[in-house]
């Protein structure tokens, strides 16, 4: 038993040696710019965001982004750290597509429902009721006092 001991303790000694064992898996989550969820290339420097993840364009030098492995059966491919699922059950979006302002999930569930956990709007955005579908309950301030209704009450055009 201390020949086999051995023999086993020397194979994966040897196997460690040549790289033959698979490596621990590797952690790529990252904070991109902005803040927001990403995904760590490589190179380990590198971070992109989670959506540019799986677009067909490789981002990171080696190409890892865009691996079959990772994006062969969307969303489920993908590691969960990069997925927000909608209250809707067959809708999802990258996860740095939370809390952005926009309607991504097309029933606000990624800016308005308990499981976003979005933070009350920022200073770039006013706060009311829109009345376009692309947004939950802000706008953008650059919107504000252009002539067009954008909240139910006027507000963008009266107040903001």
């Amino acid at each position: 038993s201390v020949v086999a001991l051995l023999v086993v303790v020397t194979a994966l000694g040897v196997g460690m040696a040549l790289g033959l064992l698979a490596r621990a898996p590797v952690n790529r989550s990252c904070t991109a710019p902005s803040n927001r969820t990403g995904f760590l290339c490589d190179d380990r420097v590198t971070c992109i965001p989670a959506s540019w993840v799986c677009d067909r364009v490789s981002n990171c030098r080696n190409g890892e982004d865009e691996q079959e492995k990772l994006c062969g059966d969307l969303p489920h491919s993908l590691p969960g750290y990069l997925v927000f699922l909608c209250s809707n059950p067959r809708s999802w979006i990258y996860a740095d597509q939370r809390c952005n302002g926009m309607n991504d999930c097309g029933d606000c569930s990624d800016e308005l429902g308990s499981l976003a956990s979005c933070p009350p709007c920022g200073w770039e955005w006013w706060s009311c009721t829109p009345v376009h579908y692309e947004y939950c309950s802000c706008i953008p301030r650059r919107l504000c006092q252009d002539g067009i209704q954008h909240c139910l009450g006027w507000s963008d055009e009266y107040v903001c």
